[in-house]
């Protein structure tokens, strides 16, 4: 079966199941670190890095049906999924970050210089990128239709 996916739609999946094969890695590091601990627990951001990669994963599978379906070009898409995609990983990797050095067990407390400014940023592109596939997917299945 030869389906003719959207770059945007492929990128989408392509990045759906490698950050859920990563969230599944993640799994084992968090039953290494329960099986290891006195009190039977991960560290809370081993903890936070698995379950947000798993619901990244299954969001990644939502902006591919958004984009594929949308009516803007190619391009504002493929920027709309990048940018909501680049912080999914970026989350993810700042969660492994503080479980690997066991630094904090919560990030705000005592935050990094650039934290905030990083939260912002994601806020922008998470939800800007959103909105671009979804008023895309309004614009063809609703307005165009």
């Amino acid at each position: 079966m030869d389906v003719a996916l959207a770059l945007e739609t492929r990128i989408s999946l392509l990045a759906a199941g490698g950050i859920f094969l990563w969230a599944l890695l993640l799994g084992v590091w968090k039953y290494v670190q329960m099986a290891r601990s006195p009190e039977h627990v991960a560290h809370p951001y081993v903890d936070i890095a698995h379950r947000a990669a798993l619901l990244y994963s299954f969001a990644s599978m939502l902006l591919a049906v958004f984009a594929e379906l949308s009516a803007w070009a190619s391009w504002v898409n493929v920027v709309a999924v990048l940018a909501v995609l680049v912080f999914f990983v970026g989350a993810i990797v700042s969660y492994m970050v503080h479980g690997w050095l066991r630094d904090t067990t919560n990030q705000f407390a005592s935050p990094v210089r650039g934290l905030h400014a990083f939260m912002i940023a994601l806020i922008v592109a998470e939800i800007g990128g959103f909105v671009v596939l979804f008023s895309g997917f309004v614009a063809a299945q609703f307005v165009t239709a």
